[in-house]
């Protein structure tokens, strides 16, 4: 169910790029001999040709060729595969001089139709981010919860105070923040935060540097769930002193611990000087204690969450935060790129269609449990994140891509003439050649991921 609702996603988004692709060159009089969706074999064809509109099942390439009532119209085709969709152009790889040939419309023509793919993928995050922020609410970047004995608990900062930059890097929605600090990793030197409290904007200074204790074990986000161990960190102290994945944490230190809520208070007041901690826990029924002492650990952080959902009664603050809804997955997306060439970002962490299927995955498998509203709130929200990856990707100046002929049309604007169409035929068969190597590496890799 997951790999057809990822698929789905997957062909939704490239349906609405190539649209864009097929709008503008009806537009500007380009011949469209076909638009489909899916891939493979043809499952169902229709078109309007000279004797009116002619619908056609299992439609083979042949019958298209030799068939006149099929010439010189758009056929519209759905597909055997649920993968992706096609928008075929004539001329567009070709050397064709008729008239109707995109390389023979004017290279603002041909830019519009070229642009216009990766523009609707845009268009349609926007469309989606419009649905999740009016029914989730806007991520506000306001502080709802200070760590204790972290950075920011000494800073000043306070709770329901509005982030409005970091280092100067201005700050409008509450992801913004962890982005930030993922793209320019903290390196102990101050960090610049101004806020707003009760309408007046105030300036604050964080050290990151953290020196913490670490137990090397992970439980539940469901403060009043059971305080149940989710997972054991392999060497650390935890696994090191004998516990396993499902013991249920009963005390701290002579602590009744109720709930997972309970624990977190209770883990902030222990792991912050290194002393042995006892535990009681409850496995399988049978009660059990260990003494851990955890490792000293140091980190940068912020220590700070700021990321609050809430709902506007404003259609306006709707749209506006959908824009910045938009930019804010364009400008991850370039600042992950560049992240990338730079070696912030290890290529391991690159993902494909394996890797965006098994992501899907585990966002549905996690909100099943809120209800049928969140689950497809949630695949909105993978829309839109996917929907503006594939618009920025398609733009890089990469050859077979959009912004590949994009710099042709570009050069040919500067230098008064074309380039030779064998020429950029060439680069970019090239190009489709190593896209393609490298999607075989991304593939690799997410296997490899999942495996592990």
């Amino acid at each position: 169910m997951n790999i057809l609702v990822a698929l789905l996603i997957f062909t939704v988004i490239v349906v609405i790029h190539e649209l864009g692709h097929f709008l503008l060159a009806k537009k500007n009089g380009v011949g469209v001999p076909e638009f489909s969706v899916g891939m493979g074999p043809r499952l169902i064809t229709v078109a309007k040709g000279k004797k009116g509109f002619i619908f056609k099942l299992f439609c083979s390439q042949k019958y298209f060729e030799n068939n006149e009532d099929w010439q010189e119209c758009t056929k519209y085709s759905w597909k055997l595969l649920p993968i992706g969709g096609s928008c075929a152009m004539v001329g567009e790889d070709e050397i064709n001089e008729d008239e109707n040939s995109f390389n023979m419309k004017g290279k603002w023509a041909r830019f519009s139709i070229v642009f216009a793919g990766p523009f609707f993928n845009f268009i349609l995050a926007f469309v989606f981010s419009v649905i999740i922020l009016a029914n989730a609410g806007i991520d506000y970047p306001i502080i709802e919860h200070i760590y204790d004995n972290q950075p920011a608990a000494s800073s000043g900062l306070e709770v329901g105070d509005v982030v409005k930059s970091i280092n100067g890097k201005k700050i409008t929605i509450g992801r913004q923040i962890d982005t930030y600090t993922m793209l320019h990793p903290l390196t102990g030197e101050d960090v610049d935060i101004v806020v707003t409290r009760n309408g007046k904007e105030k300036s604050f200074k964080i050290d990151p540097n953290y020196k913490t204790y670490l137990f090397g074990f992970s439980y539940g986000t469901n403060e009043k769930a059971a305080a149940e161990v989710s997972s054991v960190t392999e060497g650390k102290p935890f696994e090191k002193a004998g516990f396993k994945a499902g013991d249920i944490i009963k005390e701290v230190n002579g602590k009744k611990i109720v709930n997972a809520g309970e624990l977190s208070t209770a883990m902030n007041e222990v792991n912050s000087d290194g002393k042995e901690v006892t535990f009681l826990v409850d496995r399988k029924g049978e009660e059990k204690t260990f003494k851990v002492t955890p490792e000293p650990y140091s980190t940068k952080t912020l220590g700070f969450i700021a990321s609050m959902d809430e709902k506007s009664k404003s259609t306006f603050d709707v749209v506006k935060y959908s824009f910045v809804e938009v930019k804010y997955w364009i400008e991850t997306t370039v600042g992950s790129l560049g992240a990338l060439i730079t070696g912030n970002v290890s290529i391991k962490n690159v993902s494909g269609p394996v890797g965006i299927v098994d992501t899907v995955g585990d966002a549905i498998n996690q909100s099943k449990s809120y209800g049928f509203k969140v689950v497809m709130l949630q695949i909105l929200y993978m829309s839109v994140l996917l929907s503006a990856n594939l618009g920025v990707m398609n733009l890089l100046p990469l050859p077979a891509l959009d912004g590949g002929r994009i710099v042709f049309i570009l050069i040919e604007a500067i230098r008064g003439k074309p380039v030779d169409k064998e020429k950029e035929g060439f680069v970019h068969f090239a190009g489709f050649v190593v896209l393609m190597l490298f999607m075989v590496f991304v593939m690799y890799n997410d296997i490899i991921k999942i495996l592990h």
